[in-house]
Formats: C-alpha cells, sequence, structure tokens
C-alpha cells in the first residue's frame, strides 16, 4: 500500500472550497474516499461554522480542510455605493425592485481571532487561506495546534512570499481557476498565468510542496499537473454537480450547456475577480466594471436582482463560478468522481 500524502490523506487530492455551492455533505464524501474535503469558512457565521465542523466530524474521522479569506474589509465609500447603484438602478426599475431597499449584508469576513477560538476546538489537519495569510500571531495560532497551513499563490513572487510567511503548502492557481482570483500582492490581472506556465514556475521557485490548480477535470489533467512538478491536485468546478454539492439547479444547468465553454473574470458581483459563466450583466456592464464597490461590498446591491431573476428562472443577475473547463461536471456522486480523478496519480 502507497504511504499517505503529505496533506495525510492516501490520495494527493484536494477538493477546492466552494462558498455557496457545497457544504460538509462534499467534503465528507470526498474525505472518505480518500481525498482532502474542504469546507469553505469565508460566508459562515461562528455559529453556522460550528454546525458545519460538528456534522463533518459526525460522517468522517478523516483529515479535512477547512479555508479562510484573509482580505481587508474596506472602508465605506458613499461615492462608489452611489455610482454602484445607478449602474444597476435601470434593471431594479425592470424587475419592479427598488435601490432604496438595499442594505448590507454579512458578505465574506477575513480570518479573525473570533475564527481561531472556534477552529482550535477541532484542529483540522489542513487550514487553507486565500488572498495571503492572516497576521502572524494569528498564524502562529493555527501552526500552535499542528495544522498544516497552505495557501493560495497566482506569482512566483506571490509564493515565495506565502513561503516566507509560513506556508507549509502552496497552491499554484492557474488563471483558468473558477471563482475567486487568490491575487494578493498586485491587483494587476496581466501578470497573472495560466496553470501550464505557472505550476512550474513555482515549484522551482520554492522548497515547499506545490498544489496544481486551475483547469484539471479529469485523470488526464491531474496526471499533466503531477507531471509537471504538483505534489498534489486540487479540483473545483468538477464536483459541483455532484449530489452532495449545494449548487443551485439553474447553476447545475449552466455548468452542463454550451453556455460553460465561455467564462471571464469579473467584479461584478463581489467587488473582486472572480470567474463564471458569462451572463447578460456580464455582457451588459462588463465583467470588470469600476463602479463595483470595493470586495466583497458589491454583492447587496446584486442580491435583490439574483433573488428575483431566478424566481423567475433566470440566470442574468447570479454569479455563476465556474472554471474554464467544466467538462467533467457530472451528476456522478463525489467518490466516483474522486477516484476517477485519482486514475491521474502516480503509483
Amino acid at each position: 500500500m502507497s504511504k499517505p500524502s503529505f496533506l495525510g490523506t492516501p490520495l494527493a487530492l484536494i477538493q477546492a472550497p466552494m462558498a455557496g455551492v457545497q457544504d460538509h455533505r462534499l467534503a465528507a464524501a470526498v474525505c472518505n474516499a480518500g481525498a482532502l474535503g474542504s469546507i469553505p469558512a469565508a460566508m459562515l457565521s461562528p455559529q453556522a461554522l460550528r454546525h458545519e465542523l460538528q456534522q463533518l466530524v459526525a460522517l468522517t474521522d478523516k483529515p479535512y480542510n477547512v479555508n479562510f479569506f484573509c482580505h481587508i474589509p474596506p472602508g465605506p465609500d458613499a461615492a462608489r455605493e452611489t455610482a454602484w447603484h445607478e449602474a444597476l438602478s435601470p434593471y431594479y426599475d425592470e424587475l419592479g425592485l427598488s435601490t432604496a431597499d438595499i442594505t448590507q449584508g454579512p458578505g465574506r469576513a477575513p480570518f479573525s481571532a473570533e475564527s481561531a477560538e472556534l477552529l482550535e476546538e477541532y484542529k483540522p489537519a489542513v487550514v487553507s487561506f486565500h488572498f495571503g495569510l492572516p497576521a502572524k500571531a494569528l498564524l502562529a495560532r493555527v501552526k500552535s495546534w499542528g495544522s498544516l497551513v497552505i495557501a493560495s499563490a497566482t506569482t512566483t513572487e506571490e509564493a515565495t512570499w506565502l513561503q516566507a510567511h509560513g506556508a507549509d503548502a502552496i497552491i499554484a492557481q492557474g488563471l483558468e481557476a473558477g471563482g475567486h482570483r487568490g491575487h494578493f500582492l498586485t491587483d494587476d490581472l496581466s501578470v497573472q498565468m495560466g496553470t501550464v506556465a505557472l505550476l512550474p514556475q513555482i515549484v522551482r521557485a520554492v522548497s515547499v510542496p506545490v498544489i496544481a490548480a486551475g483547469g484539471v477535470a479529469d485523470a488526464a489533467g491531474v496526471a499533466a499537473a503531477m507531471a509537471l512538478g504538483a505534489s498534489a491536485v486540487q479540483v473545483g468546478t468538477a464536483y459541483m454537480c455532484c449530489p452532495e454539492a449545494t449548487t443551485a439547479t439553474l447553476h447545475r444547468a449552466a455548468l452542463q450547456s454550451p453556455q460553460a465553454r465561455h467564462t471571464a473574470l469579473t467584479t461584478l458581483f463581489t467587488g473582486r475577480p472572480a470567474r463564471g459563466i458569462v451572463n447578460r450583466l456580464m455582457r451588459e456592464l462588463g465583467p470588470l466594471n469600476s463602479a463595483a464597490p470595493a470586495f466583497p461590498m458589491a454583492t447587496s446591491a446584486i442580491a435583490p436582482l439574483r433573488a428575483r431573476a431566478e424566481s423567475q428562472g433566470r440566470t442574468d443577475f447570479s454569479p455563476l463560478w465556474s472554471g474554464q473547463n467544466a467538462s467533467g461536471c457530472c451528476d456522478a456522486p463525489a467518490a466516483d468522481l474522486t477516484r476517477a480523478l485519482a486514475r491521474g496519480l502516480p503509483g
């Protein structure tokens, strides 16, 4: 029998944490199949996170990952909010809504002392971070209970920074990846690379294990990433149509349609570049519209439009997160998908 991966799992595979389209059920299924399941915590209140962890450990005794964001919440910007509401007002009028009724929701919260306090009760095998790393004291606390710390890099500069600041392994997030870009040293999207270009450069630049992410949807993709020097592979989009995922029906349909072949980075839904399937809002406002407030403040004004349109069976205002390669999306159970992906691992 082969030895466990550096992740502590039999398989060197990670199910990417995907806020809004999954909960503990997907993570548990992946863990029980031998890979590393993940819980996305950025959109969860402390109470909701505790519930997710309680449910997860009731379903599996295998190693798992909990993922957090490390962004700095922006201050209020009334002028930008006004400009954003004005940009969206024609759509509000069309759907019989009023921008005067917009309220700020909880959005996405960064890792905090409260998060660490709760997490210490569970001591997950892996804790992962997006948009950099938490403050030094918080990171030291995570490491003190033995968790492996991994974090996303979108450039070699970010990879070397993460290694220097305490990351135990680095996710090389190629430009193909769905959802939010993990960049944190620069907002310049022109320096972002595809996985095939980025992965070997990061492997050469650091001495810690490197995890490939972005565009991998089948065993052949896993094998290619491992051949380029990856120590493990992270897969997200392919899991979104598994029965254990919570992906909405309209989103599932889009992922399994020709529409999924056209994705773009957009700031419209959260204020930060994230890859999703192109829809009406992205086409009409432009996917990287500067009127969108800073992350994560754009979300509040989109929410009423999304809810009303989805109630009518439309995805005009929905963030249809997807990587560039949705070809692996199918209705197969997560365990079956995990085993299929594992055929691309060496040995």
